[in-house]
């Protein structure tokens, strides 16, 4: 009797803990502590659940008194791995063809570069190579702003430097936009506020035609920053409408996490659309650059309301040895009309 007790809320137990981290949506608890970050590491989660039934079948060969609670926990193992691997391959694990771009396109990069670690020349590198006219870079100085801009204007491809930190300088806490001049001008906008501990630029369009761009760094759900995350995430939700923007850079949250704040359905956050999700890359991980890519979590996105559509985005995987444990994402944005 007792046994049977324990056997069942085990079970009951296992099977909630399961459906949480499969899909925590439907009890409200996606920015939860702990739970938020689970959910983030779909792919890994998939990974170790593996594991566990390989493990637990092994000893169900030799544990016959066992057996029948092994099973069933292995059963509700490889449900949560089809459930999340399903949802996974809905949001996209890429190999799509990218189509032909034209001028009136805009092409997209973020990096969180850890304090520049990766250096100037890489990461104007691969601006140049990916033909970048937007650079979000959280951490990273407005003067690694500068000795960038000057490698891409040698090459002929002159950016607007524009960064932002509160207050003291730490590499952590700047980050830095670089705007083609074929775009424009812009100027910060600083009176709709900011990101609570680690620095956003709002850059609006003197000419008042182009996109309002946004350089996004929020701060990483840790235990203490909880408040702060939330903040974060609901004050760039604000920002992030109207009906020509684009957004981008480290959100430290996948779609489950900014999803709670998506204005409608149809959309990913506030009044955008996500690139990954639109471009079917949403399942890729760009951090940490430790896990392969397929366990990882795309923390760092491009984010577009409907005056634009994708045209390709894909995540950098060539550069996880460059010293940031980010890998840089690449969208390209084509007008909607």
């Amino acid at each position: 009797m007792v046994r049977n007790i324990l056997f069942g809320v085990l079970v009951v137990v296992a099977a909630a803990a399961l459906l949480v981290a499969a899909w925590p949506q439907l009890f409200g608890l996606t920015d939860a502590p702990i739970i938020a970050q689970v959910v983030s590491l779909r792919g890994l989660d998939v990974a170790i659940a593996l594991v566990l039934a390989v493990a637990f079948a092994l000893v169900a060969i030799s544990w016959r008194g066992g057996r029948r609670l092994l099973v069933t926990l292995i059963s509700l193992l490889l449900v949560f791995c089809v459930a999340s691997i399903g949802l996974l391959a809905m949001r996209g694990v890429g190999g799509g063809t990218a189509q032909s771009t034209t001028a009136s396109d805009v092409t997209v990069l973020s990096w969180n570069t850890a304090g520049g670690k990766p250096g100037v020349t890489t990461i104007a590198s691969i601006a140049l190579a990916e033909h970048a006219d937007v650079i979000a870079l959280p951490e990273t100085t407005q003067l690694t702003g500068y000795d960038i801009a000057k490698v891409m204007k040698a090459h002929g491809r002159p950016m607007w430097v524009y960064s932002a930190t509160h207050g003291v300088v730490y590499e952590s806490h700047a980050t830095t936009l670089l705007v083609s001049a074929a775009l424009g001008r812009y100027t910060v906008d600083t009176t709709h506020g900011d990101t609570s501990v680690l620095s956003s630029i709002i850059a609006r369009p003197d000419n008042g035609t182009g996109p309002t761009i946004v350089a996004v760094h929020a701060v990483s759900p840790k235990p203490h920053e909880m408040l702060n995350w939330r903040a974060d995430l609901k004050f760039l939700s604000t920002v992030c409408t109207g009906s020509n923007v684009i957004m981008a850079g480290d959100f430290n949250s996948t779609l489950d996490e900014l999803d709670t704040f998506a204005a409608r359905s149809g959309v990913n956050f506030g009044g955008c659309i996500d690139s990954g999700y639109a471009g079917h890359t949403a399942a890729i991980g760009s951090w940490p650059t430790e896990l392969p890519e397929l366990l990882g979590a795309q923390i760092d996105h491009v984010m577009f309301t409907p005056a634009w559509r994708v045209v390709a985005m894909h995540v950098i995987g060539t550069e996880d040895n460059a010293g940031s444990d980010h890998r840089p994402i690449v969208a390209t944005l084509a007008p909607a009309s």
